[in-house]
């Protein structure tokens, strides 16, 4: 278990590691030259740590957007009562957590290699996240003290495998629309979205009116540069809000205004908008030199290991394909955010309470795919999608556990795949524990 303990901790979890050998393999399986080998090897790692880096940045200024706005529309987290906690959870379940995950990756790759279905998951940081989800869910379920060890590692272990495998191959139709190719597929919780966007789009939007080929005036042709539409975006949404709180004279505004540390707030948060804007230039930038050699690499694996082998990989790898979706699906998202906080405030009493990481990683992710199908309106369908997946998810999630035992961020930032799943997984608990 301590072994086991210690590669899931060391090398399934720091996704640049357990890249990093995969490329090696794949290399050295095509009998790469050692200069060839250590080059792509390093900068497949460097691309990798590059979108961690420019996803850090991003998720820096959304901490600081969702509090914003969250103070603007006076919400507040609703009172959930007493948890378990994450810490305690992961004394009590992490080995159990760990090596389910460890298992589960098997699972996928024997599932890989003796079906047809050929997707291999390499989303880590995902892996272990959804793992520890559903393990929350199940102990949520049947009790903390029902739950075998035993038990939880196979069940988990079996489901997570399965799904690994089969999440990818529902989406890759259309992400051969997104992508051009066969070579990539998409590993993460955003694959309900992605394909409600894709399908939504198709019957709904216009791919002729493609977001990438926006006609504009002459004058305003520096809005084709993503770089500068993003900045626009967000420098807009981040000044009204900050214009807003800085008139507010609550308690909750007084304390955003003191993380300016004395810099004027309007203008501290168009320099946050800029952050932004700047994260998503280096995670593009990542995205290119990562893909450039963990493709190629990954045809070793497939010749020689798994043949047909696709690499499944984390979100931000569709980005490139449609920059001006990212942010009209992140859009679309945030417009259907504030629409469902006022419906669902008004029907069922809940705040729903966004979540902006969730809504713009899964709300730019929908984006591009919708506007494979259906062009700008195909984007921002596939935004207002996710929202009403988030904020409905949200609730049932709230309303549907208990939440005395289940980890604290699970209530709040469950992913779209999550959502769907997690009724599923409590409804087996409690058939299997």
């Amino acid at each position: 278990m301590e072994v086991l303990t210690w590669i899931a901790n060391n090398i399934f979890g720091v996704p640049a590691f357990l890249l990093g050998i995969i490329v090696l393999m794949g290399l050295m399986l095509q009998k790469k030259t050692v200069s060839q080998t250590v080059s792509g090897v390093f900068k497949a790692m460097i691309g990798f740590l590059i979108i961690d880096a420019g996803a850090g940045i991003i998720t820096g200024a959304l901490n600081i957007f969702q509090p914003l706005w969250a103070e603007v529309f006076g919400l507040k987290a609703a009172d959930l009562g007493e948890f378990m906690g994450q810490t305690a959870f992961n004394v009590k379940f992490g080995s159990a957590v760990t090596l389910a995950m460890f298992l589960g990756f098997l699972i996928n790759v024997l599932l890989a290699r003796f079906t047809r279905f050929k997707y291999i998951y390499l989303t880590g940081h995902m892996m272990f996240w959804t793992t520890t989800i559903f393990a929350g869910i199940i102990v949520e379920a049947v009790g903390a003290e029902n739950v075998s060890n035993v038990k939880l590692i196979a069940f988990l272990a079996i489901f997570m495998g399965l799904y690994w495998t089969f999440q990818p191959a529902l989406v890759q139709p259309f992400m051969r629309k997104v992508t051009g190719g066969n070579t990539i597929a998409l590993g993460h919780t955003s694959a309900i979205v992605a394909i409600l966007a894709a399908l939504l789009g198709k019957i709904f939007g216009n791919k002729a009116n493609d977001t990438e080929k926006i006609k504009l005036p002459k004058g305003l042709e520096f809005l084709r540069d993503s770089n500068v539409i993003t900045a626009l975006t967000m420098g807009v949404l981040f000044f009204v809000g900050a214009v807003i709180i800085s008139f507010k004279g609550t308690a909750g505004s007084e304390e955003l205004i003191a993380q300016a540390a004395g810099q004027n707030f309007p203008m501290y948060s168009i320099i946050q908008s800029f952050t932004f804007a700047g994260g998503i230039a280096v995670v593009l930038l990542g995205v290119k030199m990562f893909i450039s050699e963990i493709v190629p690499a990954f045809n070793g694996i497939a010749k020689k290991v798994v043949p047909g082998a696709i690499p499944a990989l984390d979100a931000p790898v569709v980005f490139t394909f449609a920059p001006n979706a990212v942010i009209i699906g992140f859009l679309g998202a945030f417009a259907g955010a504030l629409i469902w906080l006022v419906v669902i405030g008004n029907t069922v009493a809940y705040v729903f309470v966004p979540t902006m990481i969730v809504l713009f990683f899964h709300g730019a992710t929908a984006g591009v795919f919708g506007n494979s199908t259906g062009g700008v309106r195909g984007a921002l369908i596939g935004g207002f999608v996710t929202a009403t997946i988030v904020a409905w998810g949200q609730y049932i999630m709230v309303h549907f556990l208990n939440a005395t035992t289940i980890p604290d961020t699970a209530m709040w930032a469950a992913d779209s795949d999550m959502f769907v799943l997690g009724p599923i997984v409590k409804a087996l608990a409690h058939l299997l524990f």
